[in-house]
């Protein structure tokens, strides 16, 4: 993958004048590459509107935009890094133990905001879940789907939870959430909890990089795409490795892992990629018959603009991805299982006599609206 060629270090190149254009910074969260994907859309809707765009992140959510914005200047922001356990009940405890670290990660990258505006003359920040990216004399935008972030600990821990999270949402100028506004949305009660942040919230409606085109489905066709933090995203990787190698029709396997070198061999039924950029991977979910995924809210907002049927995986002991795996098996727009009871052939003949209701698409440009709103506001 080509390395960004606007790389920058404030500290130590000559930053680029602006050309009477307001200067945005987008940083998006290393928590999986999903912050990042979601980001796209919006990148492409404030440069089609005339934005100067600026860039910030690392390891693969930097290296996923720098492939599909190789002529954006991009900054070195820390991520938060958080790690995983090997189990499901393991991952509250070993989040809960990181809870210190990461607001020392809040708090370093509020600094390095400050610094950053000042060094960059940046006029605007859109912060995708990066807690630590307000700032006194700019505005800056909340991205963010979780409202109401569920724990494994109940409704107190819940609403607790929430307080905390809006202590820090309240500190942005707004809060925009990639969903509908209407009952009939994506993310149940965690974009639409009864209570809400004290700042201006507005539903963008779904946030894809991908384009519903007329292209035919290949009877058979798998396309399983991983994601996601270690060590559950190697976990399932090797579960699928095993299975798909049974699998008599046609298959193809995209690790997550931009960036990464090597490839696991591929047949002539079986392709494996480490990653694929997004006009490639909106291909081969065009002409998959079956989407096997986890059930992270990037993805699904991915799945419903193109109608995807598709088996959910929720990474064990997230209990956002639980949640969401539940709330569209519910509503018939996804099937789903758990990571212990995988079994690739069981699992799609369960999935054929699912009864499937595509999600509805919606025509609104919510987002555009929004943007040339906030631009607007910046002139």
């Amino acid at each position: 993958m080509p390395q960004n060629p606007l790389k920058i270090n404030p500290d130590q190149v000559e930053i680029p004048k602006k050309a009477g254009k307001p200067r945005i910074l987008i940083a998006p969260l290393d928590w999986g590459l999903g912050h990042a994907t979601r980001c796209i859309p919006l990148i492409r809707e404030l440069l089609a509107n005339g934005a100067d765009v600026w860039l910030a992140g690392e390891g693969a959510q930097a290296a996923l935009l720098s492939e599909e914005f190789p002529a954006l200047p991009l900054l070195e922001i820390p991520g938060y890094h958080i790690r995983y356990a090997r189990t499901r009940w393991g991952l509250a405890g070993t989040i809960a133990l990181q809870a210190p670290r990461l607001l020392r990660v809040i708090r370093t990258e509020h600094e390095w905001l400050k610094k950053t505006v000042t060094a960059c003359d940046i006029d605007a920040v859109i912060s995708d879940n990066r807690y630590g990216l307000y700032h006194e004399s700019i505005p800056c935008i909340f991205i963010t789907h979780q409202l109401l972030i569920k724990t494994p600990f109940g409704k107190r821990a819940d609403g607790w939870l929430q307080k905390l999270n809006y202590r820090y949402i309240n500190r942005f100028r707004a809060c925009w959430v990639p969903d509908h506004e209407s009952a009939n949305n994506l993310a149940g009660t965690l974009s639409h909890p009864l209570i809400k942040p004290r700042i201006p919230v507005r539903y963008t409606g779904p946030l894809s990089r991908f384009t519903k085109k007329e292209q035919s489905v290949i009877k058979d066709q798998l396309l399983l795409i991983l994601s996601g933090p270690e060590p559950q995203r190697s976990l399932l990787e090797e579960k699928i490795i095993e299975q798909v190698a049974h699998y008599p029709g046609p298959a193809t396997i995209v690790r997550g892992l931009p960036g990464a070198a090597g490839l696991v061999p591929s047949t002539n039924q079986i392709r494996f990629y480490n990653h694929l950029p997004a006009e490639s991977l909106n291909e081969e979910l065009l002409k998959a018959e079956w989407v096997i995924s986890r059930s992270g809210y990037s993805t699904l907002m991915e799945l419903a603009g193109l109608q995807k049927k598709s088996i959910l995986i929720p990474t064990p002991g997230q209990t956002e991805q639980e949640y969401l795996a539940r709330y569209h098996r519910d509503m018939k727009t996804a099937f789903c299982t758990t990571q212990n009871d995988f079994c690739l052939a069981g699992v799609l003949q369960e999935a054929r006599d699912f009864s499937y209701h595509p999600f509805p698409v919606s025509s609104r440009h919510t987002l555009g609206l929004i943007i040339q709103q906030f631009l607007d506001s910046l002139h």
